[in-house]
């Protein structure tokens, strides 16, 4: 199976400009240890995916980006498309499944996106009819080559950054940022490791590595973590560089995630949602190897309530 190259990243990187910011590590001295973490979440769309919805779409062909794109998605990734598709002036459908959070949704429709509604287990179904009904291209939240390398970017920023960094810690979903950021990293930086972060109620993928093969879980079991943008699991192709370029996963509870919301807002100034606080739970909660580290936050597109909620418990 293809898997990107470091070239990929650093074409990407070329794409991205003025599209992506690029995020500058944040020192965190409150931390136990040596903690750095990667702020995704002061992307325009409050989180990394503009990264590899930027760079699928400025990859495309100019007749089929014309006709329009669409995806399928929890809120961030539909998010990412519907930004880089406005700055293109083309249009974008992204089908969502029922119960995606609110405050993910509106921001599709702000961005000018169009959103269908369907059971999580039939979203994906239902994008590739539409994409064949309608004539769009499907541009999927991590199950393709370019929106991978688009990601990989948040990692070689890490490595121009920090060149002594000695563990990387990134959420893992679909397997996308982990995919792109441990391609980049190793690189750059083929001393350091990088470890995945998954939460305990939505740990396929480390389960997956564990056993040598996909092993996906049903979205009945990951639906129970309130990290709704890491309740997918990975595909083939994302799976494939996770088994190459990761060093392993470590999986943290509902309330170590929690806690690492309320820390992340009231010591790093910075509003993470869940499954952007997952990588900084694992340093946190001394799950991770240790070490000079940059944890990822890969989004801050949070209920209110819900943070409100970690920041009351962790003050």
């Amino acid at each position: 199976m293809e898997l990107i190259t470091s070239a990929d990243v650093a074409a990407a990187e070329e794409r991205l400009a003025g599209a992506a910011v690029r995020t500058t590590l944040v020192p965190c001295e409150w931390a136990p240890g040596e903690l750095w973490v990667k702020p995704e979440n002061l992307q325009p769309v409050g989180a990394f995916k503009i990264r590899g919805a930027g760079n699928a779409l400025a990859r495309l062909d100019p007749q089929r980006r014309r006709a329009g794109v669409i995806t399928h998605s929890s809120g961030n990734h539909g998010q990412a498309l519907a930004y880089a598709a406005r700055m293109h002036g083309v249009r974008c459908v992204v089908v969502v499944p029922e119960g995606a959070p609110r405050v993910k949704v509106a921001a599709m429709h702000g961005f000018g996106a169009e959103t269908v509604s369907v059971e999580p287990v039939r979203r994906v179904e239902k994008a590739r009819e539409l994409a064949e009904e309608q004539g769009l291209t499907l541009v999927p939240p991590f199950d393709h080559l370019d929106v991978i390398a688009g990601q990989g970017t948040v990692g070689s920023e890490i490595a121009a950054d920090l060149p002594g960094v000695e563990t990387v810690l990134v959420p893992v979903g679909g397997g996308g940022l982990a995919a792109g950021v441990a391609t980049a990293v190793k690189a750059r930086c083929p001393q350091a490791r990088v470890v995945g972060v998954e939460p305990e109620l939505a740990a396929d993928a480390k389960q997956s590595l564990e056993r040598g093969r996909l092993t996906p879980w049903p979205a009945e079991r990951t639906q129970r973590t309130m990290a709704d943008g890491v309740r997918v699991g990975p595909s083939e192709l994302t799976f494939a560089h996770l088994r190459a370029r990761l060093d392993g996963i470590v999986a943290v509870s509902e309330e170590e995630i929690f806690a690492a919301m309320g820390a992340l807002a009231l010591s790093a100034r910075l509003v993470a949602e869940p499954s952007g606080a997952v990588a900084a739970a694992a340093h946190l909660a001394g799950r991770a190897p240790g070490g000079r580290t940059v944890a990822v936050v890969s989004g801050g597109n949070v209920v209110p309530d819900l943070l409100a909620r970690a920041v009351t418990a962790e003050g």
